[in-house]
This record gives structure tokens, C-alpha cells and sequence, in this order.
């Protein structure tokens, strides 16, 4: 049906007018019952109006519909059949009747659920099945450790999903998610094709978002892992697959997108995923980022004008005869040594490594350098910072770590002061 937004309606709200719950409507959705409107991209399938009319006009609505989407696990499928748990579990390992659906219990174990409606045309086709001795292939495939719950369902699951789409891709996406990584890129060598087969598998029929333990579940159960099964996916996602390309390429990076498959699940919206820069800005090492100090001249400090909003630093005089690194200003407090140049693109600090260079490079000159103040001195103090000392008249001496302080008045004879 034509998409219209004015005409559909959501699931949720569909399935509430029907009389389902939402897992009753999926599993609908899922069976065929009930045929979804696929919007735009990025838009979840919608039901129709003109759908619900017709879902309303057959008879027995609702229970009709209810029944027919009806589930049971192994307790109330025995009950159903007449049979005890155990016979209903061989029965169903077996291959006699074929799981629609899983979910996890409490502990993250897979249970398996079956349709009311299969398992009593089951009673009714083979009714020898529920009662005396199992069939001697039964009890051959059952004493040999086999399970065929897991594979009907993935086989059901695929044929199901195949059927309510059109789209070769996703169908063919399909397809290949009943293979295992290793197998799927002997088949498809294409990483490209393999990367679209994820952005467009679907998650459920009706578009609901899994659960990130169901996503594990389904990859854990989906690969097939009996050679006969892996030799048919394979087989079939190659004719899938031929018949995808005749129509269309997968898409590379760069090319136009492709409007979305019918049914494809896209958890973000376009407007959420970042933008891409056409070109990537130059590295600080391409030629296009390095800078020449020596041909850049900044001119003196008393003829260039302050950049604006940053103030001059008040009394420090710039150096006769010195560029001053462009960008970077003076260190207040400290000029500038005669005839050394400053490092270009890096600032000299009072203290900090800069300063170390500039006392270097000063005495290597000849001169006297400039000392830094000890830590807790004042800054215009002569007297030396660190721990307290005892001064006696004109004399100062400086009581070392568990030594006596020396100088006239000194203390009493003998008396050692405690360390610190």
C-alpha cells in the first residue's frame, strides 16, 4: 500500500484497536496476518486503515485473529496435547514440531515456544506420535545428542522474513545471516557488500528494536552448523546474491546513497550522524603549517603598537637590538639578556625552564645572571628563606638538622635542638 501518513496508523496504537498485545502483534506481523505500510527511511512500517477494515471484517474478529497468534512454551503445549513435558520435549527435538519463537528466561536460557494452533493439527495428523513407543528414528536420532529445534526455527525464520520482502539486497541479507563470519566472506569477498548486509538486516518484522541479550541470542542460534544446512545458505545466498548486483551495486564511500530497502531498520536518523569534512585539516608537520622564525620580524617593542586586548607588561624594557618571538610576550620581571636572541614559538617564564636557558646562555656570555628568590622569601628581602635561624647581635648562624647554633649567646652548653 501507498505510504500516507494521514491514512496509517502506529503499531502500537493498531494493535491496541485489534485487541493484541504487542508481542500478539508481532508475532501477527511476523505469521503475514497482519501487512505492515513501509514509510521513508529511517521511519517505522505503519498499519494502513485500510487494513484494519479488513482485519475487522473477517469473521470471529477478535478472537479469531488472537487464536491464531496464540504461543505456548513446553508446560502448556503438553497439557494442549494430552502428553507429559518430557514426551512433548523429544517430540520437538525430534523435528516433529517446529519452535515460531524464543525469549529468554531469567536465567538467559533459550525457551523455545511453539503454536497452539500447529500442535493440534499435529494431534490430528499423527496421533500415533502421543501415545505407546517412539518410532525407532526417533529414538536413533535422539540417543545420537540431536536437536532439530534450533534449525526448523532458522529455517522458518528465514523463509518467513523472505516472504515480506521484495528488496534483492535484503533479501539477500537475509540469506546470509544464516551463515557464520568465516563462511559468509568465502562466499561474499566484497566487504563493502558484507558492511550493507549489517546496516539493512532487519531486527524484527515489525521494526521493534532488539534487546541487546536477544541480539546475542539470535547470533549465537542464526549460523547454521550441520555441513548439509551450510552447503544450502550458501548456495542460496549466492543466487540472492547475483540477482542483487544485476539490479544494483552495494554502495561505496562517496556514492550517492540508495533510498532504503523496504523494511530496513535504521536506528539513527540522518540528522544524528556527524558530518564528514570534504578535505581533513593539515598536519602541524606539512609544509602547508610550518612557519620560517628567521623571516618573520616582529619590530620593537616601543614601536609596535599592543595587540588588542592584551595589555603591555608595565616595566620591563624590551632588549636593543632583540626581535621579540612573535605572539609571545615578555615574562614581567624579567628583561630580556643583551644579544641573545628569544626562542621563537616557545615563552620564557621566570623560574621555569625558559629562565634556566636565559641564566645559561647569560653567563655563558659573561654576565652575573639574575637569582631566583628562595621559597618563602619576600621579593625584596635579603634575608635567606628555609628554616627559622637564631641571629645574636651582629652575627647569623644557621642551626643545621640536630646541630647547635654557633655564635655568641648560643643557647645553653650541651643543649642539640630536636629535628624537625
Amino acid at each position: 500500500m501507498r505510504y500516507d501518513s494521514a491514512q496509517t496508523m502506529a503499531a502500537g496504537r493498531a494493535a491496541t484497536e485489534l485487541g493484541l498485545k504487542r508481542g500478539e502483534f508481532d508475532m501477527a506481523v511476523y505469521l503475514g496476518a497482519v501487512r505492515l505500510t513501509s514509510g521513508p527511511a529511517g521511519v517505522r512500517p505503519r498499519v494502513h486503515r485500510e487494513e484494519m477494515e479488513r482485519l475487522r471484517a473477517q469473521g470471529g474478529f477478535p478472537g479469531a485473529l488472537r487464536e491464531r497468534v496464540r504461543t505456548v512454551g513446553t508446560a502448556e503445549g503438553a497439557s494442549l496435547l494430552g502428553i507429559s513435558p518430557a514426551r512433548f520435549t523429544r517430540l520437538a527435538r525430534a523435528g516433529c514440531v517446529t519452535p515460531v519463537a524464543f525469549y529468554l528466561n531469567r536465567y538467559r536460557a533459550v525457551v523455545w515456544v511453539y503454536l497452539a494452533q500447529e500442535l493440534q493439527a499435529l494431534a490430528a495428523r499423527s496421533p500415533e506420535l502421543l501415545v505407546g513407543n517412539s518410532p525407532t528414528w526417533m529414538r536413533d536420532l535422539l540417543d545420537a545428542g540431536g536437536d532439530c529445534r534450533p534449525r526448523n526455527w532458522r529455517s522458518r525464520r528465514i523463509e518467513r522474513l523472505l516472504a515480506l520482502t521484495q528488496d534483492p539486497w535484503a533479501r539477500a541479507a537475509i540469506v546470509a545471516q544464516g551463515l557464520d563470519p568465516v563462511q559468509l566472506a568465502e562466499v561474499v569477498d566484497d566487504p563493502y557488500e558484507r558492511a550493507y548486509f549489517g546496516r539493512i538486516r532487519r531486527g524484527t518484522a515489525s521494526g521493534r528494536r532488539v534487546t541487546v541479550a536477544g541480539r546475542e541470542a539470535m547470533a549465537r542460534l542464526m549460523p547454521a552448523d550441520e555441513p548439509d544446512e551450510i552447503l544450502w545458505r550458501r548456495v542460496s545466498l549466492i543466487t540472492e546474491l547475483d540477482t542483487a548486483r544485476d539490479l544494483r551495486p552495494a554502495p561505496r564511500p562517496g556514492d550517492e546513497p540508495w533510498p532504503g530497502p523496504e523494511g530496513a531498520s535504521d536506528e539513527r536518523d540522518s540528522s544524528e550522524r556527524p558530518a564528514v569534512p570534504c578535505r581533513p585539516a593539515p598536519l602541524p608537520d606539512e609544509p602547508q603549517a610550518r612557519t620560517a622564525p628567521a623571516a618573520r620580524t616582529a619590530p620593537a617593542a616601543s614601536d609596535a603598537p599592543a595587540a588588542p586586548g592584551v595589555p603591555a607588561a608595565p616595566g620591563v624594557p624590551a632588549a636593543p637590538g632583540v626581535p621579540a618571538a612573535p605572539g609571545v610576550p615578555a615574562a614581567p620581571g624579567v628583561p630580556a639578556a643583551p644579544g641573545v636572541p628569544a626562542a621563537p614559538g616557545r615563552p620564557v617564564h621566570a623560574g621555569g625552564p625558559g629562565g634556566l636557558l636565559a641564566r645559561l646562555r647569560l653567563r655563558r656570555a659573561g654576565g652575573l645572571g639574575l637569582r631566583r628568590p628562595r621559597r618563602g622569601a619576600s621579593p625584596g628581602s635579603d634575608r635567606p628563606a628555609g628554616r627559622r635561624h637564631r641571629a645574636t647581635g651582629s652575627s647569623r648562624a644557621f642551626a643545621g638538622r640536630g646541630g647547635v647554633s654557633g655564635g655568641e649567646g648560643a643557647g645553653s652548653p650541651g643543649r642539640t635542638d630536636k629535628p624537625w
